[in-house]
């Protein structure tokens, strides 16, 4: 009998931690933040991020966020004189075709399908839980509509909505929580505040969108692109330089605390300069000033402190200002003739030249200068000892090149030297663009992940296993995968070994047992396939005006001499390259090179859910022979 009440027991207890466990997960679907920590809170006891949690612990956090900011504006300030107030540069030069004076009113049902599409996270700040607020919404709408309706008119900000909850997040697992210097404030903001700030935003990008005041090449924030396009693009072009036996050199720049520095006053000359008038501007002009900021951590609070600079951290319309903010940037970047990308405030520049020149060329030198003074001047702080160099070319050119002097980059006063391999948006490049390096870093990681998901398993349901692992390793295998398109298959194989390793704690497979069926049970691509599933995912975007014009300009129709049945097929151009190993991975060599492969009916697709439903099925076809 009592063997009989332990069994039951135990089956009690494993079904409890598994509708616990799943529960949890399930909440945090869509959140990695979220899911990372409930999975460390499940293996291990939560630990306190700083030790000693205090009132005074709190004043000392703000007190530490706020003097760093005043010490690198105020090291700024001194090296400017009143002539050095830089002028605010369209880009375009063209006339605008329109201003924003005022904001258009929003309604209800605009401001319930916001509040429904937020994050359901909750600000210190908040009265109500925001899972509340989402059920409650017929209710209080029609209040907080008009809230935001009445800043919108009067363009004015409630002082309420510019208080901010500063919680310090350590920078890095592992690193010493007695030094706020390991620490990063992440904003807190209520959520009536994010929801005004994103029907500012909509009218704004529709604003720059209008009047074609984007940055072509700033990838941050904006519709239609992303960490990958930027990267395909900036690949695409160094791939086709070592094809051509160039050198290429890459300067990775390293800004410190750009968006909490940024002036004010420059940032509402911005905003006038680009057409944003009379209440719209006033609105901006409230939004800026008064702001303030307090520390919480627990139950314990610090005071507030006032912000007078920069934009705030973890809002909606921050990453849209700085952007606006940094527009002049890319005029003095073309003036140079370098090739440059940016992501927010992530910027990386590269030029290319003959292996016999000087490197790095005085060209690039000067405009490295140029870049550095003028961004003391927007009180911008180039970081010289954290910038980063790469030199990159295919293996006989870099072989060629190794007889000169080991070059060197001189930036603000720091030797930047050139690396073996960088890091930029989360993709690690080396020297010939290998990505061996990258493939190392995402094995590493995953399989860590997998040990800690391997843990959890037995009390988790087939689905909450498979969504603590596609947010934790195939999300990192598919991630800018797009790039690794035409690379050798032992590298390849690397990553498929994780995702059988997933597959098999997914569905409690034994090593021994073949690992197709369960890839088939599972509905999951192989790597290769989902490399090539990504590939023209993009291509199709960049046909139809869904993607980023650099590489909607990357791609061409082909169009025969003369009149074919094949001008129906909707065959692209593919670019003749000398070098396979290199130029066929290429964007704009590899893309046309499958879709061309692809059958009619899947290129032809009317919508985008369309072509990727049928994709993903002739792909599976493909790689499973079913």
């Amino acid at each position: 009998m009592y063997s009989d009440h332990l069994h039951h027991y135990k089956n009690a207890l494993t079904t409890a931690k598994t509708s616990y466990y799943s529960n949890l997960i399930n909440t945090g679907t869509g959140n990695s933040r979220v899911l990372f920590s409930t999975v460390s809170h499940l293996l291990q006891p939560p630990k306190s991020l700083p030790p000693d949690i205090s009132t005074t612990q709190c004043t000392a956090f703000l007190d530490f966020f706020s003097s760093k900011i005043n010490t690198i504006h105020q090291q700024l300030a001194s090296s400017r004189t009143p002539s050095d107030d830089p002028p605010w540069m369209i880009t375009s030069g063209q006339p605008l075709i329109s201003s924003l004076s005022d904001f258009t009113l929003v309604t209800e049902q605009t401001v319930s399908e916001l509040i429904r599409k937020a994050k359901t996270t909750t600000c210190q700040l908040d009265p109500l839980p925001t899972s509340l607020v989402k059920a409650c919404l017929p209710s209080i709408s029609p209040m907080i509509t008009n809230i935001i309706n009445s800043s919108l008119t009067t363009g004015t900000v409630p002082p309420t909505l510019k208080l901010a909850a500063i919680t310090p997040i350590l920078k890095k697992p592992g690193a010493d929580p007695t030094d706020l210097n390991h620490y990063r404030p992440i904003s807190n903001l209520p959520i009536i505040s994010k929801t005004l700030e994103r029907v500012v935003a909509a009218q704004l990008q529709s604003h720059l969108d209008t009047n074609n005041l984007h940055e072509p090449f700033q990838s941050g924030f904006r519709p239609k692109h992303s960490t990958e396009t930027a990267l395909v693009k900036i690949t695409n072009d160094l791939l086709l330089a070592a094809v051509s036996g160039l050198l290429s050199i890459l300067i990775l720049l390293d800004l410190s605390a750009a968006f909490d520095t940024i002036s004010h006053p420059l940032l509402l000359d911005r905003l006038a300069g680009i057409g944003i008038t009379g209440a719209a501007l006033s609105w901006f002009t409230s939004y800026l000033t008064g702001r303030q900021q307090f520390v919480q951590l627990s139950n314990h609070k610090s005071g507030c402190s006032g912000v007078s600079l920069g934009v705030p951290q973890g809002s909606v319309l921050g990453p849209l200002l700085f952007t606006t903010y940094l527009l002049p940037l890319g005029t003095l970047l073309r003036h140079h003739g370098v090739h440059f990308h940016c992501y927010a405030d992530d910027t990386q520049v590269y030029i290319s030249t003959k292996p016999t020149a000087a490197i790095p060329p005085t060209s690039l030198i000067t405009c490295l200068e140029e870049i550095r003074s003028w961004l003391s001047r927007n009180f911008l702080k180039l970081n010289g000892n954290k910038t980063e160099a790469l030199l990159i070319g295919s293996k006989s050119t870099l072989t060629k090149s190794q007889h000169t002097p080991a070059p060197l980059i001189i930036i603000d006063g720091f030797p930047v030297p050139f690396s073996s391999k960088v890091k930029s948006l989360g993709v690690t490049l080396d020297n010939t663009l290998s990505f061996a390096p990258h493939i190392h870093n995402i094995t590493r990681t995953a399989f860590f992940h997998l040990r800690n998901i391997a843990r959890l398993r037995p009390s988790l349901t087939q689905s909450s296993a498979e969504i603590l692992v596609h947010s934790f390793v195939t999300s990192r295998i598919d991630y800018c995968n797009a790039l690794l398109t035409g690379l050798p298959t032992k590298l390849i194989n690397r990553l498929q070994i994780i995702q059988n390793s997933a597959a098999r704690i997914i569905t409690h497979t034994k090593s021994s047992d073949h690992i197709t069926p369960v890839l088939i049970q599972l509905h999951w691509l192989s790597v290769h396939y989902r490399i090539q599933y990504k590939t023209l995912l993009l291509t199709y975007k960049a046909l139809h005006n869904l993607a980023p014009s650099y590489l909607c300009d990357l791609l061409q129709e082909y169009t025969p001499s003369r009149s074919l049945r094949s001008t129906s097929a909707g065959l692209l151009c593919i670019p003749t390259s000398r070098l396979t190993s290199m130029g066929a991975r290429s964007f704009s060599c590899s893309a046309p090179r499958l879709w061309n492969s692809l059958p009619p009916h899947i290129k032809q697709s009317d919508t985008i859910s369309t072509f990727k439903s049928q994709l993903k099925t002739h792909l599976f076809k493909l790689a499973h022979n079913v």
